[in-house]
């Protein structure tokens, strides 16, 4: 039975899921590097740790939610503060950074040896689907292991076993690539219509309910059109994911042009102060480069 938990990472994410594992009635030990993003937790019952390494002391599950794979590569095994050595054998790392499939393998292989099971959850929804517990959760590992920890994840959100570890990866990384080039394309649909005369709040209007209809362009586009940009995901994590999606293709041989297409938009995006920004904010680098100002 599973009831420690130790999370890693108390950021956008991370702090939201672990409210919402305390509020299941795990005991939940947090820990963030930058310390004072994890010490509003302690009012929902969550236990705050001083280091990564008395934060994992005795757990019996390990949830890491930083920025990148290197993030998490240093945090599980850097020379001076890796944490995998005080992870006690059995209990299971759940990696719900994203991070590319490669990097999910080889932390899972050096933590197997360690008699450490492994997971990889990267979860979908944004920093509203982490407060209402409405995450897609794309779990890959072994069987096994994706049920034990199921009753847990489900807590978070909808657990959707995608294959051994890395898939979870795999599919997070198209995920990204389904949104990020639909924000693009919501972005340039919205330019187009203004340009040409039309009134973009009764044409968004218009286009919720057709084909073209999606949670992109409900929220994002409602995004684009009132100017808030408070981030739910940031122009700087979509950019990183649309680069892993390249690297990957370009290892598996293939020629993605819409994805080449966004990643460009969205480097331009992150070029400046927006890259902290809502990745809807990429219309602002659209309508940059079209020298017609910053409001629709």
């Amino acid at each position: 039975m599973i009831d420690r938990v130790a999370l890693l990472g108390t950021g956008l994410m991370g702090a939201p899921m672990a409210r919402n594992l305390a509020r299941a009635g795990y005991a939940v030990s947090a820990w963030n590097r930058t310390a004072d993003k994890a010490t509003a937790l302690a009012e929902d019952g969550v236990s705050v740790a001083d280091t990564a390494r008395l934060c994992v002391a005795d757990a019996d599950s390990v949830f890491i939610v930083l920025s990148d794979g290197p993030a998490c590569d240093r945090l599980l095994f850097g020379d001076d503060d890796g944490v995998a050595r005080w992870i006690r054998p059995g209990a299971t790392v759940v990696m719900m950074s994203s991070i590319d499939p490669p990097s999910a393998r080889r932390q899972a292989d050096r933590l197997s040896a360690l008699g450490i099971d492994y997971m990889d959850a990267p979860v979908s929804g944004g920093e509203r689907g982490a407060i209402d517990a409405r995450l897609t959760i794309f779990a890959g590992g072994v069987p096994a292991t994706v049920e034990k920890m199921r009753p847990l994840l489900e807590t978070l959100g909808r657990v959707n076993p995608v294959g051994g570890v890395g898939s979870g990866q795999l599919v997070k990384l198209a995920n990204q690539m389904i949104v990020g080039i639909t924000i693009e394309a919501v972005a340039e649909a919205l330019l187009i219509i203004e340009r040409g005369g039309g009134r973009p709040a009764e044409a968004f209007a218009a286009l919720e309910g057709g084909f073209a209809d999606s949670t992109v362009l409900r929220q994002h586009g409602a995004r684009m059109l009132n100017g808030n940009h408070v981030p739910g995901g940031t122009v700087a994590t979509q950019l990183k994911d649309l680069r892993m999606a390249t690297a990957m293709a370009a290892d598996l041989g293939l020629s993605l042009p819409l994805l080449a297409g966004a990643e460009d938009m969205f480097a331009r995006a992150a070029d400046g102060p927006d890259r902290s920004l809502d990745h809807s904010a990429v219309h602002r680098a659209l309508r940059a480069m079209q020298s017609i100002g910053d409001a629709i």
